[in-house]
């Protein structure tokens, strides 16, 4: 019954039913895996403001096209999956909430630190679950990384360094204008990946200080479509920060669409006996490479856990667990808020030249 409003019929009874908003370039790959690779969720329905753009995704994936107050009335959708823009992710996700709906946000969590303690604390009121991307961190990469560093691989981990640099997206992507937007910019597009590997790995963030810069303040459209085209820019767009993790570690990160190229890791974690080379945090494999102190070269780790291959979508799926067995999920609503805070930290502490403490906790 693709992009027909009727009703659909779950072919897996424990399966809890999941309905998106916002059927842009990233759904794609969640449509692909929630319409029936996970095993606690399953995709149903999709609404978008434009209908003509669900209508399609529901003749691909076989689903239903809803509109938006649809999709938030219909009672057997248990998750909404929000893929909307960065800007819009709070008030669909208040939406979702008062609507009884537990909700999946894509990254960031809010655009700012009052809009997520709302989604919080709505979510708690109404009994509801909440939870945000990145779920890359539960790929077989990083939790291989876990492993090793619970293992002492590099016995106590003392730092870390993360580096996502490039020159932004307007040569590629058909609409990139919200990158550089009010809830976009590098820190907050790509920002999550890298502090949600970091937070897993190294633990709660205690305080941060950076700086950022708006390096270039309009950008031009070099693809096909509306080539030529002026961006102007209201968001950093180059940001450098310093971390304090509870643990005692240090890290430091930096985030840009104002670079060409560079030879720097994606992450490294430093420890008292050795080094981990951490794999893009955008991705769910390796390569995963170790050299302790008494080694002479860098050792490849076989990366054998669960969900190697693009598994967008397991945090969606844990969600779905969590409802039907009452325990927590790893990519929920804690951790996004944690990230987003210690995002805003790194702007705060550049306007004001001073540290700045989080307060939130993983």
């Amino acid at each position: 019954m693709g992009g027909k409003k009727g009703r659909y019929i779950m072919d897996n009874s424990k399966k809890i039913a999941v309905g998106i908003i916002g059927c842009g370039n990233i759904s794609e790959i969640y449509l692909k895996n929630l319409s029936g690779v996970m095993q606690h969720a399953k995709v149903v329905a999709c609404a978008d403001l434009i209908f003509e753009r669900a209508q399609a995704k529901a003749n691909e994936f076989g689903l239903i096209a809803l509109t938006y107050d649809e999709i938030l009335a219909d009672k057997d959708i248990e998750i909404i999956l929000n893929l909307t823009i960065p800007k819009a992710h709070a008030q669909v996700c208040i939406d979702a909430i008062n609507a009884g709906k537990s909700v999946y946000v894509e990254k960031p969590f809010a655009s700012t630190i009052s809009e997520g303690k709302k989604i919080l604390e709505l979510a708690k009121l109404k009994g509801v679950l909440v939870g945000g991307a990145p779920d890359t961190f539960l790929g077989a990469g990083i939790q291989t990384c876990k492993k090793l560093i619970e293992a002492g691989e590099i016995g106590k981990p003392v730092a870390a360094s993360a580096n996502m640099l490039c020159h932004g997206h307007e040569s590629w992507h058909p609409n990139p204008e919200f990158y550089y937007q009010f809830g976009g910019g590098p820190m907050f597009d790509m920002g999550p990946y890298y502090l949600t590997a970091l937070v897993e790995l190294l633990g709660s963030i205690n305080r941060v200080s950076g700086s950022a810069q708006i390096s270039f303040p309009q950008r031009t459209k070099t693809t096909e479509v509306n080539f030529g085209e002026k961006i102007d820019v209201e968001v950093p767009t180059h940001i450098s920060g310093v971390m304090d993790f509870e643990s005692g570690a240090i890290g430091t990160i930096s985030t840009s669409f104002d670079v060409w190229s560079h030879n720097l890791p994606c992450i490294e974690i430093y420890g008292s006996e050795g080094t981990i080379s951490v794999p893009d945090p955008n991705t769910f494999s390796g390569p995963v490479k170790v050299k302790r102190f008494d080694e002479e070269n860098w050792r490849e780790i076989d990366v054998t856990l669960p969900y190697s291959e693009n598994s967008r979508g397991l945090g969606v799926d844990g969600m779905a667990e969590a409802l039907l067995t009452g325990r927590e999920h790893k990519a929920n609503g804690k951790l996004a808020f944690h990230v987003l805070e210690v995002m805003h930290g790194f702007y705060s502490s550049s306007e004001t030249s001073a540290h700045i403490n989080i307060e939130s906790r993983v």
